[in-house]
């Protein structure tokens, strides 16, 4: 039962306290997972992270959902689940609540416009870090550069984009073990 209180609060802590979705959250996820306690490894929690981002739902709530199942099965996916929606779910409802009779005052509009910065830099700072880690040689240049290009330039589906880099990757990864051979 402790280790499935520890799943809920540590989704809970990183739920409540990073805002932005899910690239917001990748520098506590990964202090919180890999680092405090060693529930997966940061490659682990990047390959969680892609999944979540290719599956139905929210990625921070999917990857919660993985590595809570990783650590306790069903009991830990639903522990660290609910930790991960508890805050927002307290969040949405106090705001629901107050907010339609504020949301016109400028102290409001001016503290929206500050969150909105600092989620852009978070963002940023996630994709920096994933960016050491994932773009490893001139192909996955060219393959984050092309996937780049796609989604600012072409109206896709960005699962289609992930999906075609995954069989870009299959295909790279078999054309050089084959060239080993």
């Amino acid at each position: 039962m402790k280790e499935l209180w520890e799943l809920f609060a540590a989704f809970a802590r990183i739920g409540g306290f990073t805002f932005g979705g899910g690239y917001a959250m990748l520098p506590m996820l990964q202090k919180e997972v890999v680092e405090k306690h060693n529930w997966a490894t940061e490659d682990e929690v990047l390959d969680y992270f892609a999944i979540g981002q290719c599956t139905p739902g929210i990625i921070f709530v999917n990857t919660a959902t993985f590595i809570g199942y990783k650590q306790k099965g069903v009991a830990g996916a639903v522990a660290a689940t609910i930790g991960s929606v508890f805050p927002s779910v307290c969040i949405v409802m106090f705001i629901a609540a107050v907010l339609h009779n504020f949301a016109e005052l400028a102290v409001i509009q001016h503290a929206f416009a500050g969150i909105r910065v600092v989620v852009s830099v978070l963002i940023i700072n996630a994709v920096m870090g994933l960016r050491k880690k994932s773009i490893v040689d001139k192909i996955c240049v060219l393959i984050a550069i092309a996937a780049f290009a796609v989604s600012v330039f072409v109206d896709i589906s960005p699962a289609i984009i992930v999906v075609a880099a995954a069989i870009l990757g299959i295909a790279i990864s078999c054309g050089r073990e084959a060239k080993k051979e």
